[in-house]
């Protein structure tokens, strides 16, 4: 804890740092104030909306797990299971990468069928994210190797889940897709993300003129450097005032800003231009709020470039299912029944902890097994803080 004595001159520290720096705000109100006028009202409209969602991190630890097991799933807002793996930070990625494809080299997953429509060459996990470790240094040097490498795998495989169902699905209603999180990645290697994004607008295009529905893609982040930057000067400058849910775009030129990297804001717009190709980002940015209330959170929605003219019909079936939202308020209904069937907690954990008991015993002689049980039995101390 600080000394009573100093509070005072940090205190005024603080005050002075601010007024200092008072053209910051300054400049960010200045900078919103541009996007009152273009600020739209959404009407509600109704169709399918549909979100895929991986289960996070924090939603699959397993308590007794020296091999540190990350358990890779992607479940949609209807409960199916698009994906279903368990990886460990040392396991050979040439022989996961194999396993995306059968014998005679066809796709066996969706993350297989990916990296056979972007002709990934070789046909490893390595070859599509420079950020997978290729097999070789995971077996010869795995001390080395970023354990985080598996959280990349589980963003890729939930990528792929979204690529195949839109690519390979059929549509029996107009149908809105929601990822948790922008249209934006980093994971792939070179130019992918580019081929990547073409083919969804191809295959979008492609059922619309085949079975006449409609197929809309979005990105919802809880969270963005964007709106982070820009929240009070919005609040204070009004752009979004009471009386009914509300958008607007927010141009490229302010999503740079925020951004320490300026590529990440950089979209489809830009691909005839000079320089590098815009090889993150797949949709154009909006500040949303669904409620009628100033008070009411405020959301970052990426729309796939190629459908932002379709703007207000978007956010309407948006809105639609937004509003209904529990227990999050004001935060698509979809996404947070996908987050509930993607958790893996309770008996579906008891099982899975059971198993990696079993699978490290299966490894020990029978004098080592009696130390592995009593280890197990030991309770945990620190929670006794709780109790």
């Amino acid at each position: 804890m600080f000394d009573p004595n100093e509070i005072p001159n940090l205190k005024a520290a603080i005050r002075e740092a601010t007024i200092r720096d008072r053209r910051l705000l300054d400049d960010l109100r200045s900078e919103i104030r541009t996007l009152a006028a273009e600020v739209r009202a959404i009407k509600p409209r109704s169709t399918t909306s549909v979100s895929l969602v991986a289960s996070d991190g924090g939603n699959n630890k397993l308590v007794f797990d020296p091999f540190h097991v990350q358990l890779v799933r992607v479940v949609d807002s209807y409960g199916e299971q698009l994906c279903l793996d368990a990886v460990t930070p040392t396991t050979d990625t040439d022989v996961l990468s194999r396993a995306q494809f059968n014998n005679d080299g066809s796709p066996k997953t969706a993350l297989g069928r990916v990296m056979a429509d972007l002709n990934v060459t070789p046909p490893t996990l390595n070859s599509l994210s420079h950020m997978i470790p290729d097999g070789k240094k995971v077996r010869e040097s795995p001390d080395e190797v970023s354990p985080s490498w598996v959280l990349v795998y589980r963003d890729i495989c939930e990528w792929a889940a979204l690529y195949e169902r839109i690519c390979y699905r059929t549509f029996a209603t107009d149908t809105l897709l929601v990822r948790d999180g922008l249209l934006r990645s980093k994971l792939f290697r070179g130019e992918f993300f580019i081929e990547f994004r073409k083919r969804i607008e191809e295959s979008i295009e492609r059922i619309r003129q085949e079975t006449r529905r409609k197929v809309f893609l979005v990105g919802l982040a809880k969270h963005s450097k964007v709106l982070a930057r820009y929240c009070l000067a919005m609040a204070l400058e009004g752009i979004f005032p009471h009386g009914s849910p509300r958008y607007v775009s927010v141009p490229r030129k302010l999503e740079a800003k925020a951004y320490v990297w300026p590529e990440y804001a950089r979209g489809a717009e830009a691909e005839e231009g000079a320089g590098e190709a815009p090889k993150f980002v797949a949709g154009d940015m909006y500040f949303v709020r669904f409620g009628e209330r100033g008070g009411d959170p405020l959301w970052t929605v990426d729309i796939l470039s190629s459908q932002a003219q379709q703007a207000a019909e978007v956010f309407g079936y948006l809105l639609a299912d937004a509003i209904h939202g529990f227990p999050v308020p004001f935060y698509p209904r979809c996404l947070q029944k996908a987050h509930e069937y993607a958790e893996i907690v309770d008996f579906d954990l008891d099982i899975l902890q059971d198993e990696v008991i079993v699978a490290v015993r299966g490894l020990l002689n029978e004098k080592e097994i009696p130390t592995l049980e009593a280890l197990r039995l030991q309770g945990d101390v620190s929670a006794r803080r709780y109790e």
